[in-house]
């Protein structure tokens, strides 16, 4: 009697009989928390800045190369064909300005999402860089921001490039061109952005193709880089007024024709807009992969 009472007792404290008291773990943290960033970002920026010194030439030769080739095959070819092309304002300029104050914004896109796809997959994947980067006191939010504004400046430096090939060229010489800098260094945080975006869901290379196929190519053409937005249907037009590739247009294209953007701060807030929203979905998802 008195092996049964005490089993019962034991059975009201501890709960059923052999099993061990509940230890209360701590509470899960939401991989959508706020951004946690510090200067810890810098040392992986310039690790990166350090490692492509060593291949600078081969790198900037092939980010340039496809869009001088659209350029000249385009630009001087069909643009032979196509004559001057009439703006929004009635304002008539030749073919080939028209396509280089839209290809400068497609070679920010292309190389600053190259640089958050293959080139940031293979360290975070591949080699395992990130994992002992973090080895450091270094924390994955860093290392994130970090990967986003090096494909950024990447693409700031291939852009420089080909503007230096389009002042030789004498396709413009518009000193308010000073200006497209920082706004193409924009562009490339935003697209490197939605870059990661893609990074953190790949498990390998291929993945990537959905990412070009089906988002950066159909955008490239329904941005105004080859026509003016105005020739497409009203459908596809309001759809292409808020793509960011079209809204980075829209800011740049105005400098090469030596004028100030009329309509500036809807692109610029679309843009910001895209920056922000990618590099919080970015982190929460690289977050979940690295489950920290």
């Amino acid at each position: 009697m008195i092996y049964y009472e005490f089993k019962s007792y034991l059975r009201n404290v501890f709960g059923s009989w052999g099993t061990k008291m509940p230890i209360d773990s701590p509470p899960a943290v939401s991989v959508w928390r706020a951004p946690q960033l510090s200067l810890r970002f810098w040392p992986v920026f310039l690790r990166n800045l350090l490692v492509w010194r060593k291949l600078a030439i081969p790198s900037l030769v092939g980010n340039i190369a496809e869009p001088l080739m659209w350029l000249v095959a385009f630009g001087y070819g069909m643009g032979a064909l196509v004559g001057p092309m009439r703006l929004g304002g009635g304002e008539e300029v030749p073919y080939i300005l028209f396509l280089a104050s839209g290809s400068i914004c497609m070679s920010a896109m292309q190389s600053a999402s190259f640089e958050a796809l293959y080139s940031a997959f293979s360290r975070m994947h591949v080699q395992k860089t990130w994992d002992g980067i973090m080895n450091a006191p270094v924390a994955l939010d860093d290392i994130v921001l970090a990967e986003m504004l090096w494909a950024a400046f990447k693409s700031l430096f291939t852009v420089t490039a080909i503007l230096v090939v389009m002042l030789v060229l004498g396709i413009s010489h518009s000193p308010k061109l000073l200006l497209a800098w920082p706004i193409l260094l924009g562009v490339g945080i935003t697209f490197s952005c939605i870059a990661l975006i893609f990074n953190a869901l790949a498990n390998g290379y291929d993945f990537f193709t959905y990412y070009f196929t089906l988002f950066l190519t159909p955008m490239t053409f329904l941005s105004g880089v080859f026509f003016p937005l105005e020739q497409l249907p009203v459908l596809v037009r309001m759809v292409a007024d808020w793509l960011p590739l079209s809204n980075a247009v829209a800011l740049v294209r105005p400098l090469f024709l030596d004028q100030w953007p009329t309509q500036w701060l809807q692109p610029a807030l679309v843009l910001l807009a895209y920056a922000l929203v990618s590099f919080w979905v970015a982190l929460a998802l690289t977050r979940k992969r690295f489950r920290k």
